[in-house]
């Protein structure tokens, strides 16, 4: 149960302080061990078909192993200090893993550009948050990828990580948080990564398939919650949830075209190069600046039932009353 505790610590200190600029974040770590290990396995293992998915494969394993295991023995020889000592660490440990705040505030300063009418900083702001090309996006298309971008990290920002520290504390939460960075970095179709990063983005599937989908769900009932168009999330959700090159990622963003009764998704530019996507949702309205913050609203509420449901689970199975 300190486990638990520990969790709705970290949830609690991240949505009160979110992740600030000069506290150093793990997650930075493991973004430069990926990048040092990218340049190294290539050197290693040469740029053929075959060596890149060796080496993309073996980055998979170092990445995702020292992601686990430093935490793990890091929590370990805590414990064997004081059970407080170690506590106190894996709370830290969670807070930073969680990134609902940050998700918010980095989303909101598209709101803030846009809503000064400066369409280039809002362009730029929206860099920050996603990987697609965004120099010549309209308003409309700003809009659009900055709630994509919120419904998608909804389910690989908050609610998987999470889910993965109920079931295995932050040395699994932190493993898949090693995974989800090295599919950021890596897992892109172009001419680089097509083959080393292969394997990464596959395990990144992989271990959002159930996340994504218990997202969906608890998504849809936070809509019925936030007085929006719940029955046409569910709707939308059923229909076009496999609408994205990704098997997880339209899980979310069907729930939020749905909820907001909004188009989503379509084709982008991504490193200069055009990526043809299905569209998300039915057009029954054009889309708004204010619907940023309604996707907001329903990434918080989501993120607060999955914590009361998770929470609620555990407690159960600690007294034998489940599974």
């Amino acid at each position: 149960m300190l486990t638990v505790a520990a969790i709705v610590v970290g949830f609690i200190l991240d949505l009160i302080f979110g992740d600030p600029h000069w506290l150093p974040h793990p997650i930075c770590l493991i973004g430069n061990l990926i990048g040092f290990l990218d340049k190294k396995l290539r050197k290693l293992f040469g740029f053929s078909e075959q060596g890149l998915l060796i080496g993309g494969a073996l980055l998979v394993v170092l990445v995702a192993g020292l992601a686990y295991v430093v935490p793990y023995l890091i929590l370990h020889f805590a414990s064997l200090v004081s059970w407080k000592l170690a506590f106190v660490i894996e709370s830290i440990m969670f807070y930073q893993i969680f990134a609902t705040k940050c998700l918010k505030d980095e989303s909101m300063l598209v709101f803030k550009s846009l809503a000064k009418n400066d369409l280039v900083d809002a362009r730029v702001k929206l860099s920050w948050i996603v990987g697609r090309d965004t120099k010549e996006l309209t308003e409309e298309e700003v809009i659009k990828g900055t709630v994509e971008t919120v419904a998608e990290n909804t389910a690989d920002g908050i609610i998987a990580p999470m889910f993965f520290m109920f079931l295995g504390g932050a040395p699994l939460a932190f493993l898949y948080k090693g995974i989800n960075t090295m599919d950021s970095m890596v897992g892109y179709k172009n001419d680089t990564y097509l083959y080393f990063g292969r394997a990464a983005a596959k395990m990144d599937d992989v271990f959002n398939f159930i996340p994504a989908r218990i997202t969906g769900i608890i998504m849809i009932v936070a809509s019925y919650f936030l007085n929006m168009n719940a029955c046409g999330a569910w709707k939308i959700f059923w229909r076009d949830r496999y609408n994205h090159l990704s098997p997880n990622s339209a899980m979310t963003e069907s729930v939020a075209a749905g909820a907001l009764n909004i188009q989503l998704g379509g084709g982008h530019y991504y490193f200069g190069k055009w990526v043809p996507k299905k569209t998300i949702g039915d057009n029954i309205r054009p889309v708004v600046k204010e619907d940023i913050m309604a996707v907001n609203n329903l990434l918080y509420l989501t993120a607060i039932i999955s914590m009361m449901l998770f929470s609620l689970i555990s407690l159960l199975r600690a007294y034998n009353y489940i599974f």
